[in-house]
């Protein structure tokens, strides 16, 4: 018996099969059997890679340079007793650790509850008896039936197939559904696309019936060897990670440099040392221990300084933040750190149908007789209007009219709605609503849906004008015919002739050439050249404007043949009509690309669509552009990698294409370093999805592979959620660097006055615990407030950032250098004014230092808000955040200098009305500052 996918079970026959996997093709399985193969083989589902259990998880966020130098910071902090400044350090890094591991497992889960929800059902026979069960309890040898509507949930060998045809777009990128015949036996070296008489995994049955043996299920089916392949790529770094791990080195070297400068100087200082080199050197360190000691925690305090503590734990806060906000706006991101990539992405490759368009298929027109008509309402719900005389999509000028008012109009849609299989249904959802659902091909139903706005339902003219015999559609024949009495409706009897028409559908220029009379005014007249060239000249017209049309005609007969035969029912037709539809794009595209042009972002159209459908739907939504190039998937075979890349800026529509021709088009674009988001729903788009900077997964219509192979995944399908989640990311990115220059500027500014008292021989102005409050409570606080500004109003009119641009751009390395300067002028400035109002009270003077540089700080957050914008163009108190940080961190500083059990502990000293006069004008040195370097930041962008 079987476990494993059988790759050439289309070359072998049923019988051979059923007795491989020991089963009946009539019986099936039994209950016992099935459960002990599920037991043996596992469930039919797809597994992804080993996921990182919690001790690895941990391990990554403790894996960086920052972080480490903090915690070798706490350790030499409570070696030498300062118990306070290591335990702090410790708790901001248990922080940033904690948030970072529950919030990937957080999005795990979600998409966990995702694929769980799109996870279908089965219909097996099991001891002769057909039951549902769930799509993973599919068993090797189990007897599946399928039926139009129905997802495929294992690989089959057809048994039986009635008119099946299958949509395979999601395995083989295929887009026109597949007729499958069981019957046939196959080359074994067939490929995929080929196998007419197999059914795979994860496909969708569109029409028909069909019975199959489960020849794979679960990771031993065509989408587990590609979810398998899966497993071997690599997760390239994002920008961010790769930004701040430099960041980290960076600061890391220069805290170590400038805590070795420090020492040494301060060592060398003095002049003692100087003659100790040349004398007993361990004599005089034993006797300096208890000032060596000082030096040398001023040193790890001024490293302490230099290290941004609240760095890690804060962008973590704020990719956390946006993560958040993007699940309310439907995109749900898998990895924390993708959040910020969507920021600096350029390029977005977008399918077209359910992401770009309603993926609802609509008649817009038609024409019967000498009526040429529109239709309102969009999708499959039954609501709209009939007109004359309207232009494109504008009714305002157009007249209304009833189709039963006009007979040409009224046989058009009773025709295409018996000649017909497909279904619509109102279906009940939570909370009292519900929602129109259809089943069948999504052509026949648009024909449907036109008919019922017009109070035509299928089941009641099927009563009235029974069905009794049908010719189904064939490919070759590009037409379907059935057959029925219409004794029930005198209009037909008398338009027609007879009590027997048959009424056939299907491709115009097919159907024209089958007919020999036609339809006006409810009679029938022969059908002139003349007539002929004007049908011909309307089909056309509504096929440039992107329309699929069909032809509606019907034929007088004798009596019901007991065998149609399609040469003898399908001739001497009487034409009806042209239907024209559209699956029309979402209303909210058309705005979403313009908000994407405006933004600079390059938007291109990847669909499987033919190229006149593909370009007219990109002109209308406003994707091509004059200049732009529309490529088919042919063309793409026979351009090299380099001429792909070549073509990439001008590419906006690539048509006809295979999902193997979306990596192509990723590494075109990324060749002409593009940051590329790249959409897809089917098992082939998983190494696009996985190759792009940014997978982007459909979470209504993607397989599982695709959800877990995605950086993110849409729960609305919509192009428009892509946008508003680049947004969000553009946003998040400019919060980080917004909290990333008011941290260094703070901490520059500590350094510097710290070594310029030093460098000028004067005493510390601030103790080791002061700065490290300094960084917890008045730095810390606020920047994490900056994390949550939402976006100044420009932020989707700017280009997109290069992937290469550095967090600390030239302008802001400037900007922290003056602000620094700055700080330390302003703060010297009051310690020497205090030294000189107390000049034996040296902690007077730290603390009137320390509390300007507190508030000058916390005055600055206000202005940090923006690195161009003024404050007041901003709103004072349009961050409610911030202006709590301020209030809250403010308090917290006068609690350690007027409670009294806490001034001991911070070396302070409570401090009076005149002292605060004096420090008043130096609190807004710094935040003026940085309003005067806006405007240079303004005219350098």
């Amino acid at each position: 018996m079987h476990t494993m996918f059988d790759k050439e079970s289309h070359g072998k026959t049923i019988d051979a099969l059923t007795a491989e996997f020991e089963t009946d093709s009539e019986r099936g399985l039994s209950a016992a059997e099935a459960r002990r193969r599920l037991d043996s083989g596992g469930y039919n589902e797809l597994k992804d890679r080993p996921r990182p259990g919690f001790m690895a998880l941990l391990w990554d966020q403790f894996n960086n340079f920052l972080i480490i130098i903090l915690i070798v910071a706490a350790l030499i902090s409570l070696a030498l007793g300062e118990y306070v400044d290591s335990a702090a350090i410790v708790l901001i890094v248990i922080l940033n650790a904690v948030i970072g591991v529950v919030q990937e497992s957080k999005a795990e889960q979600a998409l966990e509850a995702l694929q769980k929800m799109s996870a279908p059902n089965a219909s097996v026979i099991r001891d002769g008896v057909l039951v549902s069960i769930p799509g993973r309890e599919v068993a090797p040898g189990d007897i599946v039936m399928l039926e139009a509507g129905n997802f495929v949930p294992a690989d089959l060998r057809l048994i039986e197939s009635v008119n099946l045809k299958i949509e395979e777009a999601s395995l083989t990128g295929e887009s026109v559904p597949v007729e499958k015949d069981a019957s046939a036996l196959l080359d074994p070296a067939a490929p995929l696309g080929d196998r007419t008489n197999s059914a795979f995994m994860g496909t969708m049955i569109s029409y028909g019936r069909g019975k199959g043996l489960a020849i794979g299920t679960g990771m031993n089916t065509q989408m587990g060897m590609i979810a398998e392949m899966l497993q071997s790529f690599e997760n390239e770094q994002t920008p961010l990670q790769k930004k701040l791990e430099h960041l980290g080195k960076v600061l890391g070297s220069v805290c170590l440099i400038i805590c070795a400068l420090v020492f040494i100087y301060g060592l060398f200082r003095d002049t003692h040392l100087a003659q100790a080199i040349g004398g007993d050197f361990m004599a005089y360190l034993r006797a300096e221990e208890k000032d060596i000691i000082n030096l040398f925690m001023t040193a790890v305090s001024l490293a302490i300084a230099a290290v941004p503590e609240g760095l890690p734990a804060i962008v973590t806060v704020c990719l956390a933040l946006g993560m958040q906000q993007m699940i309310r706006n439907n995109a749900l991101i898998r990895k924390l750190p993708a959040v910020e990539t969507l920021g600096c992405a350029t390029v977005i490759c977008s399918d077209k149908t359910g992401t770009l368009t309603q993926n609802e298929m609509t008649v817009l027109q038609g024409v019967a007789g000498d009526c040429q008509f529109k239709v309102s309402g969009e999708g499959y719900v039954p609501q709209g209007e009939f007109f004359t005389g309207a232009s494109a999509n504008d009714f305002a000028d157009a007249q209304r009219f009833q189709p039963q008012e006009y007979p040409d109009v009224s046989l058009l849609l009773r025709g295409a709605l018996l000649c017909n299989d497909a279904t619509l249904k109102e279906e009940p959802q939570d909370g009292g609503a519900s929602v129109w659902r259809i089943t069948g091909d999504p052509t026949e139903a648009a024909l449907v849906v036109a008919a019922a706005k017009t109070g035509l339902w299928r089941d009641a003219l099927n009563e009235q004008l029974p069905r009794v015999q049908e010719i189904p559609f064939d490919s070759d024949r590009k037409r379907m015919t059935t057959i029925h009495r219409v004794d029930g409706a005198p209009d037909i009897v008398a338009a027609v002739g007879s009590a027997v028409t048959a009424f056939v559908k299907g491709a115009p220029d097919v159907i024209l050439d089958l007919c020999t009379q036609r339809l006006e005014g409810g009679k029938t007249v022969p059908l002139t050249a003349e007539a002929r060239a004007t049908i011909l000249a309307q089909n056309h017209g509504m096929a440039t404007s992107a329309l699929r049309v069909l032809a509606v005609a019907c034929r007088p007969l004798d009596s019901v043949p007991d065998a149609p035969v399609p040469e003898a029912v399908e001739r001497d037709l009487v034409f009806i009509g042209l239907l024209g539809m559209i699956d029309p794009p979402r209303q909210e595209v058309v705005e979403a690309l313009k908000v994407a042009h405006g933004a600079g972002l390059k938007c291109v159209m990847v669909t499987g669509d033919y190229k006149d459908t593909a370009e007219a739907i990109a002109r209308d939504i406003g994707m091509f552009k004059p200049g732009g190039l529309v490529l088919t998937g042919s063309e793409i075979e026979n351009l090299s990698d380099a001429e792909l890349a070549k073509c990439a800026e001008r590419l906006q529509v690539c048509c006809r294409v295979s999902p193997q021709h979306k990596t192509r088009i990723v590494d075109a674009m990324k060749a002409n370093d593009h940051v590329v988001a790249m959409t897809g729903d089917g098992v082939n788009d998983a190494p696009a999805l996985k190759r792009a900077n940014i997978g982007v997964a459909m979470g209504i219509t993607g397989t599982d592979v695709a959800k877990q192979t995605a950086d993110m995944v849409l729960t609305d399908d919509n192009f428009a959620s892509i946008i508003a989640a680049i947004h969000q990311g553009r946003i998040i990115y400019a919060n980080i660097r917004k909290f990333v220059y008011f941290l260094l500027a703070c901490n520059v500014g500590e350094i510097l006055i710290i070594f310029s008292a030093m460098l000028f021989g004067l005493p510390i102005p601030l103790r080791p615990v002061q700065l490290l409050w300094l960084n917890l409570v008045s730095d810390g606080a606020p920047a994490l407030a900056l994390g949550m500004e939402k976006g100044e109003p420009d932020i989707m009119t700017r280009p997109p950032r290069s992937p290469g641009e550095p967090v600390i751009d030239k302008m802001m390395a400037i900007s922290i250098g003056v602000i620094g300067i700055v700080d330390a002028v302003a703060v010297l400035s009051v310690f020497l004014l205090a030294q000189a109002r107390y000049p034996d009270h040296l902690a007077a003077a730290q603390t009137m230092a320390f509390i300007t540089l507190c508030t000058s700080e916390l005055l600055r957050a206000f202005t940090a808000r923006s690195e161009t914008h003024s404050v007041f163009s901003l709103g004072l108190m349009n961050n409610r955040w911030i202006v709590w940080a301020v209030i809250v961190s403010f308090l917290l500083v006068l609690m350690v200098v007027y409670v009294p059990f806490l001034q001991p502990v911070f070396d302070t000293v409570p401090l009076g009305l005149n002292d605060w006069l004096l420090m008043l004008p130096f609190f807004f040195i710094s935040p003026l500052t940085m309003e005067v370097l806006k405007v240079f930041a303004r005219r350098s962008r």
